[in-house]
């Protein structure tokens, strides 16, 4: 059964509508559609590709234009077209950012609300400080920076270091709670968490307790992502899907409250169909190459979007749509980390898979 045609705001008389705005009102049925569109959402998320080999050169520049003292975080956003010119979101609730730290650089101490991860794209060098515990920056590296823990960025090697930002600043702003606050340089104190949760199953159980703290693993090193993929795949030949989530090693949840964090492996040649889901999903070439394509080209007859993602490319996909992530080596495994809506939408009571 289709849904009846609704009134318009035009249709109403002109001295009814100012005397509504006099008010501060607004009838709903003129938007009524807008709001709840039957079937399932419009999203403003566009399917999006952004090419590493365009935006390297871009942030080298920024590098010689703005000084660090200038920028305090040098970063080209990530936009996505669907929210407009100059928007500072790929999707409704995810923020992804390029940020290049040249060496000898130091990007001060401050913390703020949204919550971030790093993805280390290239380089060596640097690390990341997150509440005292200073993490190494590595290729394939995620590096928590969770709501409210101080942070900063230092640069002790001779090339360049640049990440991915991925944060949930946009859901953060949008429900005004969104501020930073500046701090002097952190002390180091001893320990790093990537070595004390370094075996899956397997916590630290101090005398007296576990971790009080809410994020007690802050780094997770490539090295064992990839080699637990690699395991996974020799061990389970049947599975479709090769992906493991990062988790917070004390609580079994994601590794952060908001989003979901994933590493997956692509076996040679492999063409893998997801079904479409309820969130948004970023999907960041670690190594290798893959084509994303977007959605099924049904509904409109519009031709679905694909995309031919090499290494350290980075793309973004609306939810309600099926997905393929298709391997573009006959000859080598790819690797793959995303970024998904996926707990925000689990929490809400909006996760759904269809």
């Amino acid at each position: 059964m289709e849904d009846a045609p609704l009134g318009r705001l035009e249709d109403l008389p002109a001295d009814y509508v100012a005397q509504m705005r006099a008010q501060n009102l607004v009838p709903l049925w003129p938007s009524l559609r807008a709001l709840l569109p039957p079937t399932k959402p419009q999203p403003a998320t566009r399917a999006t590709h952004w090419a590493y080999e365009a935006i390297r050169p871009l942030l080298m520049r920024a590098g010689e234009l703005t000084p660090i003292e200038k920028a305090e975080r040098r970063v080209l956003v990530l936009a996505n077209p669907g929210f407009g010119g100059g928007s500072m979101q790929a999707s409704a609730a995810i923020y992804l950012g390029m940020q290049l730290l040249l060496p000898g650089e130091w990007a001060p101490s401050h913390r703020h609300t949204p919550n971030a991860v790093r993805m280390v794209v290239e380089g060596e060098g640097a690390w990341t400080t997150v509440d005292g515990e200073q993490c190494p920056m590595q290729r394939g590296d995620l590096i928590l920076t969770p709501t409210g823990l101080w942070h900063e960025h230092g640069h002790e090697g001779d090339a360049p270091v640049i990440w991915l930002d991925v944060l949930d600043l946009p859901l953060v702003h949008y429900l005004e709670a969104s501020y930073h606050v500046n701090g002097a340089r952190q002390t180091v104190v001893p320990g790093r968490s990537d070595r004390a949760y370094s075996r899956a199953g397997l916590v630290p159980t101090p005398v007296f307790g576990r971790s009080s703290r809410a994020y007690p693993m802050l780094r997770y090193p490539w090295a064992h992502a990839r080699a637990a993929l690699l395991a996974l795949a020799e061990d389970r030949p049947d599975l479709d899907a090769v992906q493991l989530t990062y988790t917070n090693p004390e609580t079994g949840g994601h590794a952060e409250n908001i989003l979901g964090f994933h590493a997956l492996m692509l076996r040679p040649g492999q063409v893998l169909a997801l079904p479409a889901r309820s969130p948004a999903s970023v999907w960041h070439v670690i190594e290798g190459a893959a084509t994303l394509t977007v959605g099924d080209g049904e509904g409109e007859g519009a031709e679905a979007p694909r995309f031919a993602l090499a290494e350290a490319d980075t793309a973004c996909a609306p939810g309600y749509l099926p997905l393929t992530l298709a391997n573009a080596s006959a000859g080598a495994p790819a690797f793959v980390f995303v970024a998904d809506e996926s707990p925000l939408h689990q929490k809400l009571g909006l996760y759904e898979t269809r």
